[in-house]
C-alpha cells in the first residue's frame, strides 16, 4: 500500500504557479490521477478537495490535487505540471469551459483520460467522461421553489434573476432549468422580471437559444463573486420602483452569492418579504436558512459526486468501461456522463436531509426552539 506525503520541491513549484499541491504518493515517479479544481476561495471546492482526499486515502492510487486561482492560465500550467508527472487520468473542474478545450486537448495528446468534474468542457472531443449533478434540475428546483411560494391568484409578483459566470457552462444549464419552470409563470403575468430587459423581451419564448440565454446572463451575472452580486442587487433595487418592492422573489445562482443578494434586499426598507434560492448547502447558508435570511438551497451531495468521479477514474485505471447514465452536448459531441441527483432543502427538511443524513452535525449550527425536526 502506498503512503501519501508532500514533496517540498514540487510544493514550491506549485505555489509559484499559484496552485496548491495537496497530496501525492511516494511510490514511483509517475502519478495515477491528477485533480485540478478552480479555486480555494469558495467553500464548495474546499469540500470537494477534502472529499477527494478522504476517498483516496489508503488506496493504491497516487494523486495530486491542484487549485487554479480562477485563472485559465494557471489551470493550463497545472495540467502541464501533472502531465509532466506522468498522470494517466485527469479529473478537472474548469475555470472556463470554453477556454479549457485547448487544455483538454493537450492532455488527450499526452495519452491522458480526461474526466470533466461538475463543469463541462465545451467545443472539443478531447473529453472522455463528464461527472456532474443534474445541473438543469438544479435550476428547475430553484424556479419551482419560488412558484410554490407565490400566493395563489396573485399577479405581477416582482422577480429578480441573478446568474453565474458566463464563462461557466453550468451557469447556462442552471438558467435553462430555471427558465423552463418560470417562463410560463412569467408569460401569464404571475411574475414580472424586474432586472433584465432581455428576459422581459423573451418572456413569451418557451425555450431559449444559447445566445438568448447569454443576453440575459450578461445583464444578471454575478460572476460567482459575492461582491459583484451585492453591487448588482443594490443597483437593481436603486432603480426599481414601488412595483419592484414589497413581497419579492429572487433567483440567487448559488450560496456563495445568495448571502450578498439577501443582504441587499434586507437593507431595503421597502422590501417587506423575500424568497431567495441558492445551491451547494454551504454551512453559512444553512445557518441563514435557519435564521430566515435565505429560503432554500439545492443540496448537491459532494460525497456522491466525488465518489462518482473516483469510480470513473478507477474503472479507467483498471481497464474497465466506466458506468454512465446519460449524455451532455458540449457543442461538439455527446459526452458520456454520470449524473448525480440533487435535493431541494429548506427549513422544513433541513434537519432530515443534512443532519440526520450525516452530511453535517447539529453542533455546527444554532437552532431556535421548536425548529422543524429538532
Amino acid at each position: 500500500m502506498k503512503k501519501f506525503k508532500v514533496f517540498s520541491m514540487f510544493l514550491l513549484i506549485s505555489l509559484l504557479m499559484g496552485s496548491l499541491f495537496v497530496l501525492t504518493s511516494c511510490g514511483g515517479s509517475g502519478l495515477d490521477i491528477g485533480i485540478v479544481l478552480p479555486t480555494e476561495d469558495e467553500p464548495r471546492w474546499l469540500h470537494d478537495r477534502d472529499r477527494f482526499m478522504a476517498a483516496l486515502e489508503g488506496t493504491d492510487f497516487s494523486v495530486d490535487i491542484l487549485f487554479s486561482q480562477n485563472s485559465s492560465a494557471v489551470e493550463r500550467d497545472n495540467v502541464d505540471a501533472l502531465i509532466a508527472r506522468g498522470i494517466d487520468v485527469l479529473i478537472i473542474a474548469t475555470v472556463d469551459g470554453d477556454a479549457a478545450a485547448a487544455t483538454a486537448e493537450i492532455a488527450r495528446n499526452a495519452g491522458v483520460t480526461v474526466i470533466a468534474h461538475d463543469r463541462l468542457i465545451r467545443g472539443t472531443t478531447a473529453i472522455d467522461y463528464y461527472v456532474t449533478f443534474d445541473s438543469i434540475e438544479v435550476g428547475r428546483a430553484m424556479g419551482q421553489y419560488l412558484i410554490d411560494n407565490v400566493e395563489p391568484g396573485t399577479f405581477g409578483n416582482p422577480l429578480y434573476l441573478y446568474t453565474g459566470s458566463p464563462a461557466d457552462n453550468n451557469a447556462f444549464l442552471f438558467f435553462e432549468g430555471t427558465w423552463d419552470v418560470l417562463q410560463p409563470r412569467i408569460a401569464n403575468g404571475t411574475f414580472t422580471v424586474m432586472n433584465s430587459s432581455a428576459a422581459v423581451g423573451l418572456q413569451n419564448s418557451r425555450s431559449l437559444t444559447r445566445d438568448q440565454m447569454a443576453n440575459i446572463i450578461g445583464q444578471t451575472t454575478t460572476n460567482w463573486v459575492a461582491s459583484d452580486a451585492l453591487n448588482l442587487a443594490q443597483a437593481n433595487l436603486t432603480v426599481a420602483g414601488d412595483e419592484g418592492k414589497g413581497r419579492v422573489y429572487i433567483i440567487a445562482p448559488n450560496d456563495g452569492t445568495a448571502l450578498s443578494i439577501s443582504l441587499a434586499f434586507q437593507e431595503d426598507p421597502a422590501i417587506t418579504e423575500f424568497f431567495i434560492t441558492g445551491q451547494d448547502a454551504d454551512p453559512a447558508n444553512i445557518q441563514a436558512i435557519i435564521n430566515g435570511y435565505q429560503s432554500m438551497t439545492v443540496f448537491k451531495d459532494v460525497r456522491t459526486l466525488v465518489s462518482d468521479s473516483i469510480a470513473v477514474a478507477r474503472a479507467v485505471l483498471d481497464g474497465r468501461s466506466p458506468q454512465t447514465n446519460g449524455f451532455f452536448d458540449n457543442g461538439t459531441f455527446q459526452v458520456p456522463s454520470l449524473l448525480t441527483e440533487v435535493v431541494s432543502v429548506d427549513r422544513y427538511n433541513l434537519v432530515e436531509v443534512l443532519i440526520n443524513g450525516g452530511y453535517y452535525t447539529a453542533d455546527m449550527f444554532t437552532f431556535p426552539a421548536n425548529f422543524p425536526g429538532r
